[in-house]
């Protein structure tokens, strides 16, 4: 179905960007981007022929189809019946509704016909988001979502080299339990169904972890929750993995753990670190075990907020508040647990995220670096940056490419003192030559080699090997009048001209067309006479785009041939 969607989506895409053109002039109180769905489930469910719309398919798919896809239902609600409206006659007055279709006369007036119903059900699925989002809302302590205000004001977090990451995580005890339940599992050992070992097999685990055995008057597999977790966690690294026949086995480079490769070991723990809900507390009653969920993120996030550091005491205070303003049975869970910041700060202290200090408890830079993992899942912004001192020259562009530009300026700042000129120049080049795809990186590197004068002459003269890179290293040299270097050619004019309309592209299409309009109609016709011929990474793209969006009905039909001169090189 993917594949189909994807063809489908790809077949409507020039018809819909034609139309959205088309709607600001004739249909300016419509919402081109409501029509999307519409066409794109019409062409999957109703007819493969984009401009053949019928009475009873018009119908069928706004009142069937459409509730069960539709991402907005209250913009559908008051603009989706207007958006298809405007389509429709977009077809007919464009010549594209097919003879085989009904009129638009007949069109509209199923549209007509269907309006309050339509309506209806998008008002339903309204009601029905509305009671999720209020069961939502509820969370549990682990929610980061009330916390997201005063994690977006934090002031800029950096997150350790990960050379020092990995070195912590390799430290990390409870990877080792999980490695060595995971040998201790071996290459196909049968688990049951009730219980995944039996009390012998329970015993022989507990000694490979060096875990202590309960005193407990019932089966011991019922009261060692620690070692669960580990096989849990196991699993979770990918130390365990089911086998066949009710099997699991040890995965084959388990017991090689720590890894020798920095990537290899922070990957493991990244697998691992949705563990941290097994620092939760477990109490004999399930309702009191989920007044508690999400203790240990709870724990977290309040240390991030307070710069890393909090008194226990002060912790404790706050979520057993918290906990009984989120559920009723908050205070009993948190008078029944004991102690229920025990078990959250031995699972994090095994996982490396957390120290003990006197009354503190205090976030590693392996505990930072997991928490900020943990809230840019949630979808929640936080402002976290690789340490200055071991930012590649890639990390510094692609991250400044997303600041505001004082900002920007203050991290090359800060990046260049740690550097001789030359060999900031030298990184910084390489690393634009690493995908010559990326105009911006590339720009962005050009633009800061630039202002390093004579210091950046050798790095700009091993640019010259690197076709990306050329044009920007010989008109770089050519002001600095160095000797024997090449004069920038016309090719490398439109190379650096090519560059600049991806970055335009890539900042909306609105944004591309003026800047089409800014050169005008015949400097654009005549730079298609022969930018057609530049072996850039998006030279088709581009042309693509331009005879989609140009104004200009004759630039964009010298688009097209130009597209089709570039596609048959």
């Amino acid at each position: 179905m993917t594949d189909r969607i994807e063809v489908a989506a790809t077949e409507l895409r020039p018809l819909l960007e034609e139309f959205i053109m088309w709607a600001r002039a004739n249909a300016p109180g419509s919402d081109p981007e409501l029509v999307g769905p519409a066409a794109l489930w019409h062409r999957l469910a109703f007819s493969q022929d984009l401009g053949t719309w019928k009475r009873a398919d018009l119908r069928n798919l706004l009142l069937d189809r459409m509730p069960k896809v539709v991402e907005d239902p209250d913009a559908a609600a008051d603009g989706m019946l207007p958006a298809v409206d405007a389509y429709l006659t977009f077809l007919s007055q464009t010549g594209r509704l097919g003879k085989g279709s009904d009129s638009l006369a007949d069109l509209q007036a199923e549209l007509d016909d269907v309006e309050d119903e339509f309506v209806d059900l998008m008002e339903e699925l309204l009601d029905e988001s509305d009671g999720n989002d209020e069961e939502d809302e509820s969370g549990d302590l682990g929610d980061f979502e009330p916390f997201a205000d005063d994690l977006a004001e934090l002031a800029t977090i950096r997150l350790r080299p990960d050379s020092e990451l990995a070195a912590a995580a390799r430290q990390a005890p409870l990877i080792a339990k999980a490695r060595d339940l995971a040998v201790w599992v071996g290459s196909g050992r049968r688990v049951g169904e009730e219980t995944l070992l039996t009390d012998a097999e329970v015993e022989e685990a507990l000694t490979a972890t060096g875990l202590p055995r309960p005193e407990t008057d019932g089966p011991v597999a019922e009261a060692v929750p620690q070692l669960w977790n580990i096989w849990n966690l196991a699993v979770d690294l990918e130390f365990l993995e089911p086998g066949e026949a009710g099997t699991v086995a040890v995965q084959d480079d388990t017991a090689e753990w720590p890894f020798d490769d920095d990537e290899d070991v922070l990957d493991a723990w990244m697998l691992g670190l949705h563990s941290v809900d097994y620092g939760d507390p477990e109490l004999a009653d399930d309702d009191l075990t989920m007044a508690l969920a999400g203790l240990t993120r709870g724990l977290l996030v309040r240390l991030l907020l307070a710069g890393g550091s909090r008194e226990r005491e002060e912790l404790s205070r706050e979520l057993a508040e918290a906990a009984a303003d989120l559920d009723e049975l908050g205070g009993d869970a948190w008078e029944a647990a004991g102690d229920p910041l025990a078990p959250a700060i031995d699972w994090l202290t095994g996982y490396g995220m957390v120290e003990v200090e006197g009354g503190a408890v205090r976030l590693t830079p392996l505990g930072t670096e997991g928490v900020v993992h943990l809230i840019d899942d949630a979808d929640i912004e936080v402002d976290a940056r690789p340490a200055i001192e071991s930012m590649s020259a890639h990390e510094l562009l692609a991250l400044s490419a997303e600041l505001p530009e004082e900002e920007a300026d203050a991290e090359f700042a800060a990046w260049m003192r740690l550097r001789e000129p030359g060999k900031a120049a030298e990184e910084l080049l390489e690393a634009a030559a690493e995908d010559e795809s990326d105009a911006l990186i590339r720009v962005q590197a050009a633009s800061v080699v630039g202002t390093l004068g004579e210091a950046a002459i050798p790095a700009w003269q091993e640019a010259l090997k690197q076709p990306s890179l050329r044009p920007y290293a010989a008109t770089h040299l050519s002001q600095l009048e160095v000797e024997g270097a090449p004069e920038p050619t016309q090719d490398d004019t439109h190379w650096l001209i090519l560059d600049m309309w991806t970055i335009s592209a890539g900042l909306g299409r609105s944004e591309f067309v003026t800047s089409l309009r800014d050169i005008g109609p015949d400097m654009v016709n005549s730079l298609l006479e022969v930018i057609w011929k530049i072996p850039h990474a998006h030279v088709e793209e581009l042309l693509d785009l331009i005879s989609q969006v140009h104004p200009d009905k004759q630039v964009a039909k010298s688009a097209r041939r130009a597209l089709f001169k570039a596609r048959s090189m």
